[in-house]
């Protein structure tokens, strides 16, 4: 069986990033090298909430974001996610948003993804938050996801 990676919006935001400034540029290339050498190493899942995040506004990429994720499998967002988003917010976990963060962690944890692929290392790919969530997964019975990034999980490739 194949670990399990839960894929966020800025996943596919960034295998099309157009900005060229060198920070950017290195996150598109290594979400391209992790999505081309290694994806077909993990079970991936998407939810909805990506696909509606990907859907708002309007920006470069976009029509191609939802193609790349348009055939992953969804995993279902339950009332028990939406209990658990609100648990991230009250022990200020996640962001006071129940559609953004918290929601994508609620999502990987419920589901006990092996890992929530992200480029989000202020709240999410951060070790200095990891503990707090651990220790607020725990309090509630929840799986608690590695939270890395597309370069963490391309080991040799590089």
């Amino acid at each position: 069986m194949k670990p399990s990676v839960y894929i966020e919006t800025s996943i596919p935001s960034f295998y099309f990033e157009v900005r060229v400034e060198p920070d950017n540029v290195a996150r598109r290339e290594w979400t391209r090298l992790w999505w081309k050498e290694r994806i077909t190493d993990y079970d991936v899942y998407t939810s909805e909430a990506v696909i509606e995040e990907l859907e708002r506004g309007s920006f470069p990429g976009q029509t191609d974001a939802l193609q790349l994720i348009g055939n992953l499998p969804l995993l279902d967002i339950t009332q028990s996610i939406a209990d658990i988003v609100a648990n991230y917010i009250t022990h200020h976990v996640m962001p006071n948003d129940p559609a953004g963060d918290a929601l994508h962690l609620a999502i990987a944890s419920f589901h006990k993804c092996d890992f929530l692929v992200t480029w989000n290392c202020r709240h999410l790919a951060n070790a200095n938050k990891f503990g707090h969530i651990r220790r607020i997964n725990t309090l509630l019975g929840l799986y608690v996801p590695a939270l890395v990034t597309p370069l963490e999980l391309l080991g040799e490739s590089l």
